[in-house]
């Protein structure tokens, strides 16, 4: 068993919910004590390994015990690294217009499966942000990347990793998948 300092409850939160309580839970943890953070969001792991790389906090796991994810976490000093946000973002609305002028556009969404499968941007690839890594390739480099979720959360986290790796055109889409009027499509059969 894994001793923990703090317990945090995020049991049925959406994202960014499992991130914002996680930030308040962290500052009341000293340097090197444990935070458990119970969640259901199937994306809340990918997201709280990526948040904790970008703040200087060490993720050590994730164990699933009758559908809660257990993700433990470790404070790093009280120096937090600043967290820093991807510096391109493309409003909704901006983006839709993109879509119409150019059908070459790749809208990158990061979102879980699940969500893709039910609402989706059309035309849209959809690799989990957990997954990126395992797909990168599959990107050029030199193309316009959209890069969406559910709130631009997650959507900027990726489109971070995209450009530490050497992507060039990265957006993240703002405020996301939450407030989107444009078009959609569904994949559920």
């Amino acid at each position: 068993m894994i001793q923990t300092n703090l317990v945090l409850d995020a049991i049925g939160l959406a994202c960014p919910m499992p991130i914002v309580k996680t930030k308040k839970a962290m500052k009341d943890l000293e340097s090197g004590e444990v935070l458990e953070i119970q969640a259901t969001d199937k994306g809340s792991t990918a997201d709280l390994k990526a948040w904790a790389e970008r703040t200087g906090h060490q993720y050590l796991g994730t164990l699933e015990k009758e559908s809660v994810l257990k993700h433990y976490l470790r404070k790093a000093s009280d120096e937090e690294k600043e967290e820093m946000k991807h510096p391109h973002v493309i409003q909704n609305e901006e983006l839709q217009q993109k879509l119409k002028e150019n059908h070459n556009a790749v809208v990158l969404d990061v979102r879980e499966s699940a969500e893709y499968a039910f609402n989706h941007i059309p035309n849209a690839k959809s690799v989990p942000l957990g997954e990126l890594e395992e797909f990168i390739n599959e990107f050029d480099k030199e193309s316009e990347i959209y890069v969406v979720c559910r709130t631009g959360n997650r959507s900027d986290l990726a489109s971070q990793k995209l450009t530490e790796v050497g992507f060039t055109k990265v957006f993240n889409v703002v405020p996301g998948m939450t407030m989107w009027t444009g078009p959609t499509e569904k994949s559920v059969n």
